[in-house]
């Protein structure tokens, strides 16, 4: 009985002290840092659905989609948590779709789904309203709300995998670059 006593001890000071590294992460903007203290530590917190929100929106902000996969199957219990995994699930879905129709040439002009304010959202939008040419390297798609903001999405070509890349300019000058694969 002490020893169980003394293991609730330690797990609960565990999940004490990630949530409070992960918050401070995700607060000073090192949303890399916490989206991988997430993804290492998933299982300790897999149902508290605010650190897998937090976890989720770390990942988010630093570009790497394809782990909102994790908070989307996860967040299940309260209206917030559902709403967090319906947002997450777009945007995962918007990469998914907008990289197979730049590689494969899959048609999206006839869809019709949700969208948010995160860049990939918007782009997917620019870019299935927009007219294309076969031969077209790159898309540039001006914002709507603020004409000095811009989007230039393309691929890029590694060794192992084809890239799918967006660009936001403000007045011009490169802000941030998204790489998805």
């Amino acid at each position: 009985m002490r020893y169980i006593f003394l293991t609730l001890i330690i797990l609960t000071n565990i999940h004490a002290s990630l949530k409070q590294e992960m918050l401070s992460l995700y607060t000073n903007k090192q949303y890399k840092k916490a989206c991988r203290l997430g993804f290492d530590n998933f299982s300790h917190f897999k149902r508290n659905e605010e650190l897998v929100s937090l976890y989720g929106f770390a990942c988010l902000n630093s570009d790497y989609i394809d782990r909102l996969a994790i908070p989307v199957t996860a967040l299940k219990s309260s209206p917030e948590a559902r709403a967090n995994a319906s947002y997450f699930a777009v945007i995962l879905m918007q990469k998914k779709m907008l990289y197979h129709s730049l590689i494969d040439g899959y048609k999206l002009s006839n869809l019709k789904l949700p969208s948010t304010t995160y860049v990939l959202s918007k782009v997917f939008d620019f870019y299935t309203k927009a007219k294309k040419n076969k031969n077209q390297n790159f898309y540039i798609f001006q914002d709507q709300k603020d004409a000095k903001l811009s989007y230039k999405l393309y691929l890029m070509k590694d060794k192992k995998v084809i890239k799918m890349v967006i660009e936001e300019f403000y007045d011009k000058m490169l802000i941030k670059r998204h790489i998805y694969w």
